[in-house]
């Protein structure tokens, strides 16, 4: 018997709906749902995959698709544990087409089997936003005091912050409820600037659900275990809870969780100061790593959060347990190095002062501590005075001399003024339509120095996406998404045509998981195991992995990526390639080559070495190959 994916598109001008049923096996999950939802509606999506509600583990992950405001194309961006009470609406997927008159709440309820509730409720949201906790919290206070009592079980509420209506790429948000209460474990759907999406374009700024809906989700756990014990000679359970090792605690690091691990292993790899490291002796690269991070910033972190078991999870069950607090402040690598050491904030105090102060207000934490890096260096340099941007001082920017409490501090205060600054577009900042459009225009003003300080990934005519942390040439490569993990981010050299061959498997694997609705946290069992889990519950397994190449070739067809527009942005490649010769000691033939022609003719060494990725990005992703 065929099994139907059900999508609620909601029209927010009017608040008309309707539920369209979408065949299992013509469409798999979210992703690809959404892709053709978007090639055909000027919508924005959001829903879960087929295995929300089931025994596994990660598998409640919400799933946004559509245009992306800041990339300027075709975006997937996803939020932990949010699908698990989106399940009890017993649907599959949201859409949202229109625009609301005013900036309004989405309401969704469904008690038992009666039909949906779909509400669009208006309300003053500046007033909102300053009020209370401020930005995207008291957004999420003032919902949950509203309209909570509407629901028989805890609902779920996702939000917007100023940024959304500031700029391009603000995030969504949520938290899990619990016994009536809302927590501080914020979940996020951050990359891509869907928040400004669903604000600019739909004008909703906050959705809540819920329901006491209860499907159909898989739950034997004895078939399971003996699909995992066949693959694994291990019970799901066992293996999952290998599985998640890095992001719950390993004792290899004697810490736990993307911050931990990271931060234990980078080394003379960590960016700092806007990515000026990269120019440093390894020495110093080391230096600042044991005296600022080991010593200090991961200190405080080890001893506050490891020692004090402050971790929980995003909402659903799970022992990888990998949100780690402090108190009121969730510590993920990447927002704690964009807005820590790439910012010259290397200590706890400052950090959470001005994540806390990003998130309040909404931004994407990684695509935020990249700009404000990038400010931070213009105004060390003088390519930008503290009026331009509408700011007091200048930053304490280089390791010489830095005082790790009190220069951190500054620092994170100067970086509060500049997000408040980004949002009521003091001076010259005005990033309605991103930071990559505002370089080029104060490039010409000012020359091209402002610009080429800042990194990012270009995409079609005004698209950008500040890349993932790691000093390694994949997080540049040019892959028709960008920002997430879509791509080949190993630090081990590859050649260019291999490296884009990589980072298309790299995107089939990860769009599997996206694409069922799986945290790929999990993805050590996940990846192999998706398609022998689909073949067992639907009969389809080969045409979910047929499926997914056909997917992958469609994203790819709208790849506009751009080469690489700013210095530092070559540089990220062309010193990353010098220190696997001069620090790791790689003689590879094809990397000496590389560094070669680089110290030979700088600008057609990267040209060619952008393209050759490019190369092996498009042979692999042809959906006839």
């Amino acid at each position: 018997m065929d099994s139907y994916q059900k999508v609620l598109i909601i029209d927010t001008t009017t608040g008309f709906y309707r539920i369209k049923r979408y065949r299992v096996g013509a469409f798999f999950g979210p992703v690809d749902l959404g892709l053709h939802l978007t090639a055909h509606n000027f919508c924005l999506n959001f829903g879960t995959g087929l295995l929300a509600g089931s025994i596994f583990p990660g598998s409640n992950r919400l799933i946004f698709t559509g245009f992306s405001p800041c990339w300027s194309g075709f975006y997937i961006s996803s939020m932990g544990g949010a699908g698990l009470v989106f399940d009890n609406l017993g649907i599959n997927m949201v859409s949202l087409i229109g625009k609301a008159p005013a900036p309004s709440v989405l309401y969704l309820n469904r008690v038992h089997g009666e039909e949906i509730e779909v509400e669009i409720i208006p309300l003053d949201l500046r007033s909102v936003w300053s009020s209370g906790r401020g930005g995207i919290y008291a957004l999420i206070d003032q919902v949950f005091e509203q309209l909570s009592d509407r629901y028989e079980n805890d609902p779920r509420i996702l939000a917007v912050g100023p940024a959304a209506q500031a700029t391009d790429f603000g995030a969504i948000t949520s938290v899990p409820v619990v016994n009536r209460k809302l927590t501080h474990v914020d979940t996020w759907a951050g990359r891509g600037g869907l928040g400004s999406r669903m604000l600019q374009w739909h004008g909703i700024a906050a959705v809540i659900y819920g329901g006491t809906v209860i499907d159909e989700d898989f739950r034997n756990r004895k078939v399971a275990d003996e699909w995992f014990e066949n693959k694994y000679h291990k019970k799901l359970a066992a293996k999952d809870f290998e599985a998640t090792t890095k992001y719950r605690f390993d004792p290899k690091f004697g810490t736990g969780g993307t911050f931990g691990v990271n931060f234990s292993t980078l080394a003379g790899k960590m960016f700092s100061f806007n990515y000026r490291s990269m120019y440093m002796e390894e020495e110093e690269r080391q230096a600042i790593h044991e005296k600022f991070i080991v010593s200090h910033y991961l200190k405080q972190f080890n001893e506050e959060t490891i020692a004090g078991k402050q971790q929980r999870n995003c909402g659903e069950p799970c022992v990888a347990v990998c949100k780690k607090m402090n108190g009121e402040f969730k510590k993920d690598y990447e927002p704690y190095e964009s807005m820590g050491p790439q910012c010259g904030v290397f200590d706890q105090r400052a950090a959470e002062k001005l994540v806390h102060h990003a998130d309040m207000l909404g931004f994407d934490a990684i695509s935020v501590g990249g700009v404000l890096s990038w400010l931070m260096e213009c105004l060390d340099r003088g390519l930008l005075k503290p009026k331009d941007i509408g700011v007091k001082g200048n930053p304490a920017f280089s390791s010489r001399g830095f005082s790790i409490e009190t220069d951190s501090m500054h620092n994170a205060e100067l970086g509060v003024q500049m997000l408040d600054a980004m949002i009521e577009k003091r001076g010259v900042l005005d990033f309605s339509e991103g930071a990559r459009k505002l370089a080029r225009r104060l490039a010409r003003e000012r020359g091209e120095e402002v610009k080429d300080t800042l990194v990012y990934s270009a995409f079609a005519r005004v698209g950008w996406m500040v890349p993932n942390q790691y000093w390694t040439p994949g997080v540049l490569a040019p892959m028709a998404i960008m920002g997430k993990y879509y791509m080949y981010y190993g630090t081990d050299f590859l050649p260019p045509r291999e490296l884009g061959r990589v980072s298309a498997e790299r995107f089939i694997k990860e769009l599997s998981i996206d694409n069922i609705g799986l945290c790929r946290f999990h993805r050590n069992w996940a990846e192999e195991m998706v398609p022998e889990i689909v073949e067992s519950l639907y009969g389809m397994g080969k045409a979910y992995e047929q499926n997914l190449s056909i997917t992958a070739s469609r994203i790819n067809s709208r790849n506009a990526s751009v080469f690489w527009e700013t210095e530092r942005s070559i540089d990220l490649v062309h010193t990353f390639l010098r220190r696997k010769r001069d620090v790791e000691d790689e003689r590879d033939d094809e990397l000496i080559k590389w560094l070669d022609f680089f110290e030979k003719d700088r600008r057609e060494a990267s040209l060619s070495f952008w393209y050759e990725v490019h190369k092996g990005v498009h042979e692999s992703l042809r959906e006839f190959r």
